[in-house]
């Protein structure tokens, strides 16, 4: 995968924009507003560091902070009134306990898209290919309030919800430190308790949705005498893994966050420009390990290594935050909301 850059970034719990390390989209903004004839929609978007770029026929309009999609015309042909979306709530943030903390779970996935405008994914897949699309929306002529989630903070803090009409992203849970996971659009992974404890991972896709926007995070593990790994974040595509030792009683991990949902040419980097590219969204956060090294990222925030911090999850990814031992568990990536409409 290209590590894109761009500066479209939030900061997290707090309105001021800062400059994060981001893989994010990569691509030039080209300015407001949008073309087109009776047949397709004319649109506006508003708020800070949101933007409108081009993608061939299409307009992609990138929230990463509040603000409004505003419809200034609607298209003649009701066909083209649907809209594709991405709406990904931001991530919760790491913990660290006593000992070895849990991975952050990634915010709520969820996304539509028009599959018969929309080009075959390539390799490795797509959503298109393995997760089903959700709800059809067609917009009318006025004006929707955009909620692009910020991440949640570190010490095991909850993300916060993306919204886009009537879909909601809900934001994913908080890592457990001594205790477990919180439940959001993917959960927390657990923290490891007392000597012989577990402490369960955050359950996924709460309140439910169809289809699923999200997994549970893994288990954190203390076997007796040994302090051993914390449980990785809920991802989009698959569930945290809990943490644990090789062989019990030695190296001990902390365990990789839940895959994210990964998007080429559509709302990844270059939106079409670059039909190979990969962007990842919604990866959970991995847990802190006490002598493993640290737990692998993905999007979301890798664990902690030995008596080392976690790392964040990336911006406008909902990634979760890394777990940490003996340091801090790291912010969640804040989410992002894409819509994408044909122009001409």
């Amino acid at each position: 995968m290209r590590d894109l850059k761009i500066n479209l970034t939030s900061s997290k719990n707090t309105k001021n924009i800062q400059q994060r390390r981001s893989k994010s989209f990569g691509y030039q903004i080209l300015g407001f507003g949008a073309g087109g004839g009776a047949n397709f929609i004319e649109a506006s978007v508003s708020g800070t560091c949101n933007a409108i770029t081009t993608s061939g026929d299409y307009k992609i309009a990138t929230f990463v902070n509040p603000g409004t999609f505003t419809v200034c015309k609607a298209a003649s042909d009701p066909a083209n009134n649907t809209v594709d979306y991405l709406v990904v709530a931001g991530g919760g943030g790491g913990n660290t306990g006593g000992q070895a903390g849990g991975g952050g779970g990634a915010g709520g996935f969820r996304f539509y898209l028009n599959t018969t405008n929309t080009p075959s994914p390539p390799s490795p897949a797509i959503p298109l290919n393995n997760f089903p699309s959700g709800t059809a929306i067609t917009v009318t002529g006025t004006g929707y309030p955009i909620t692009a989630g910020a991440g949640g903070g570190g010490g095991g803090g909850g993300g916060n919800n993306s919204i886009f009409s009537c879909i909601t992203s809900i934001a994913g849970g908080g890592a457990g430190g001594p205790g477990g996971g919180q439940a959001g659009g993917s959960g927390g992974g657990g923290g490891t308790g007392p000597s012989g404890g577990i402490r369960g991972g955050g359950t996924g896709n709460q309140p439910p949705t169809t289809p699923s926007q999200g997994n549970n995070g893994g288990s954190g593990r203390h076997r007796p005498g040994v302090a051993e790994g914390g449980g990785g974040g809920g991802g989009a595509l698959s569930v945290g893994t809990h943490g644990d030792s090789i062989p019990p009683g030695g190296v001990t991990f902390g365990g990789p966050g839940g895959t994210g949902a990964g998007f080429a040419g559509i709302f990844g980097p270059g939106n079409g420009e670059c039909s190979s590219c990969i962007q990842y969204f919604a990866s959970g956060g991995g847990g802190g390990g006490n002598s493993g090294g640290q737990s692998p990222a993905g999007g979301g925030g890798a664990g902690g290594p030995g008596t080392g911090p976690g790392v964040a999850g990336d911006d406008n990814t909902g990634g979760g935050g890394g777990g940490g031992y003996g340091g801090g568990g790291a912010a969640g990536g804040s989410g992002i909301v894409v819509i994408r409409y044909k122009f001409q």
